[in-house]
């Protein structure tokens, strides 16, 4: 499993820095971009999807990104459509049902 993490770690420093590229050096720490191209890069190199989101506010969405492997990715991303990636892991497990079945939904 590490072997997978660390390639899984290359891809987001890969994505991060063509991103950066574009991004002003304040800001070049972090992996961000526009929603629509990092959305595509995680589809491209991970094979994520949008498993499910969250409002912050009035301020930003949160957005968690899920493979068929287990791979996860969590993004934020503010009114003005620019997205950073938060945190990303492996072995995502959808507990959904199971909650959804708790509490009678």
């Amino acid at each position: 499993m590490a072997r997978i993490f660390s390639f899984r770690w290359f891809g987001i420093a890969t994505i991060g820095a063509a991103l950066a590229l574009s991004t002003p050096s304040a800001q070049a720490q972090l992996v961000c971009g526009v929603h629509s191209d990092v959305v595509a890069g995680l589809a491209r190199a991970f094979q994520e999807k949008q498993a499910g989101y969250g409002v912050v506010g009035q301020a930003a969405i949160v957005e968690i990104f899920v493979s068929a492997s287990g791979s996860w990715t969590m993004l934020i991303t503010d009114v003005k459509g620019r997205s950073c990636i938060l945190a990303a892991g492996e072995g995502w497990e959808n507990n959904l049902t199971v909650a959804s079945a708790a509490h009678g939904i």
